[in-house]
């Protein structure tokens, strides 16, 4: 199965919306790697993503250069902007990135003009059918009545729209604003309209939602209105746009008369967008399914009239003084990790098990050894760990070799249910019975084949060294590895120690670490430098 690379430009606060593609990735049971890019290191949704990359701000002319080395570098399947001030340049240089091997869902140039541009968003309302308030950019030239709504031309998020009373107000503003637009001021029952389609233009998804409590621009309780005029509406209206993947349509229903007004048009996924999703949207399963190859269709099975309520939640961006990352080598470093210490606030501990505890390629070689018993052949146990350090597939190639390819199956069996010859780093069993000579708990949450691991649990003597131990795919399968945070919040919940007296050990930067951070657990990274998967910084 092909593993997924999807970056999200902008991420800032966008931890919904990635925490959806990760639980679609899991019902589909594909592997997806999330990337986030930001130019604020400090932005929390980049703590919810496999790979955060920190990038100049998108008015830079540098922003598409580092881009583009991005996603050559990481291999970036499909980049998703999350904030208009980046479609601009994204449908501009859609090409470019494509060419190196990068879909952008974003839509057309024309569109995305439009859409930045309130006058020419106004104009394309009307003719498509639907009802837009008329604007003008000129406020000497607003004839029609008071109260009126002055809003930047190329705004968003409500930042600097204004109501406004009468003609001094409107010429105040007017002057504070500078490229603004003037339109008769709509009240009444505000509504949202999540629109997702495909990459040609064929709508998938159409969900009304009605705004009832707003801040900032960003909905705080919505209600799913599944309303087929408005649904009708939105179909003339994907007709004419054609959009590539979300659009969010925001409408004004006004009771006295009854007429529906059409505001503006992102072609981006709001704020709001996962709360559609929660009510039958499949938007991020529809992506990943389309990256892969497969057909879509669209979903007609939506929780009418639900209704949903956000809220904030914190994560540690930082850990601070007092609380910084230590990063020991193993090389030499476990000894002088024990005499280091945890600080006194620390009442459990919890390790990673593989590369660690102990070094997984001494595993892999037990592993081969196994194997070559098995076989029956002299040269076979250098020959596999040859093609294993060359980053072959050595098994396959080993039995290609000397032509018994029909015994892979039992060679692999053999090679994971294999009672493995391998050893704690010097130093771990001292730091582990120094910690339980403290009264701290002492915890593992490990990958893996249950089989295997318990076979390197046993062979490493570490049941009777740790307190608690969970194999994540006896949870239910591979879809509770790391990173995510059901193993981790099991074992708090065992201990009745708040998250921020846990610590994770671990030597896996880009799993390791995900769900400790979100949950506020402080975060020890063994830099194995002989690790058998290295990772970045």
């Amino acid at each position: 199965m092909k593993e997924l690379h999807i970056l999200f430009t902008g991420a800032g606060r966008r931890v919904e919306l990635i925490q959806a593609f990760r639980q679609a990735a899991l019902c589909l049971d594909k592997q997806l790697k999330i990337y986030g890019a930001d130019a604020d290191d400090t932005a929390p949704a980049l703590a919810y993503c496999d790979f955060p990359r920190i990038i100049c701000k998108m008015r830079d002319e540098n922003y598409i250069p580092e881009l583009l080395k991005i996603c050559e570098k990481d291999g970036i399947d499909l980049v998703i902007p999350t904030i208009d001030t980046d479609l601009l340049a994204l449908s501009e240089n859609k090409e470019k990135i494509g060419a190196a091997g990068t879909k952008v869902m974003v839509s057309s140039l024309d569109k995305i003009r439009i859409c930045r541009d309130k006058s020419q968003t106004s104009r394309f309302f009307t003719e498509c059918g639907l009802n837009s308030p008329m604007t003008v950019d000129d406020w000497k030239e607003y004839k029609s009545s008071f109260p009126a709504f002055i809003k930047p031309k190329d705004g968003s998020s409500s930042v600097n729209a204004f109501k406004v009373e009468n003609e001094s107000e409107l010429s105040y503003y007017a002057e504070q604003i500078g490229n603004y637009i003037v339109q008769p001021f709509i009240s009444g029952r505000e509504f949202t309209i999540d629109i997702f389609c495909d990459f040609h233009g064929r709508p998938v998804s159409i969900v009304p939602r009605e705004r009832i409590a707003v801040r900032a621009g960003e909905v705080l309780k919505t209600r799913i209105c599944m309303d087929p005029k408005i649904i009708m509406d939105m179909k003339l209206l994907i007709d004419a746009f054609r959009p590539c993947g979300p659009l969010t349509v925001q409408m004004i229903r006004n009771e006295k008369p009854k007429e529906d007004y059409y505001i503006e048009i992102n072609p981006r996924f709001g704020g709001g967008a996962p709360l559609s999703m929660k009510a039958g949207a499949r938007s991020a399963e529809t992506i990943l399914k389309l990256l892969s190859g497969e057909e879509v269709s669209g979903n007609m099975d939506y929780s009418d009239g639900a209704i949903y309520s956000r809220y904030d939640q914190s994560v540690c961006v930082n850990e601070g003084i007092h609380r910084e990352n230590a990063a020991v080598s193993v090389a030499g470093g476990w000894p002088d990790f024990a005499r280091k210490g945890f600080p006194y606030w620390i009442k459990g501990v919890i390790f990673d098990l593989d590369d660690t505890l102990y070094s997984e390629k001494e595993y892999v070689r037990s592993g081969y050894q196994a194997v070559a018993e098995f076989l029956g052949n002299e040269e076979a146990e250098e020959k596999l760990w040859f093609y294993f350090e060359n980053g072959v597939c050595a098994i396959d190639e080993f039995l290609r070799h000397i032509g018994k390819e029909e015994l892979k199956e039992q060679c692999l069996e053999i090679y994971r249910s294999h009672k493995p010859k391998i050893n704690l780093y010097h130093g771990v069993k001292e730091v582990i019975t120094g910690l339980k000579s403290r009264n701290i708990k002492i915890g593992m949450i490990t990958d893996g084949r249950p089989e295997g691991q318990r076979n390197k649990i046993a062979a490493l003597g570490l049941a009777d060294l740790i307190d608690d131990i969970i194999i994540t795919d006896e949870l239910g399968g591979r879809q509770f590895r790391k990173p995510n945070d059901i193993s981790f919040r099991i074992m708090q919940n065992r201990w009745r120690i708040p998250y921020g007296q846990i610590a994770y050990v671990g030597d896996n930067p880009v799993k390791d670490f995900q769900a400790a951070k979100q949950l506020g657990m402080n975060s020890v990274w063994i830099k194995n430098v002989d690790g058998l998967y290295q990772t970045e910084d």
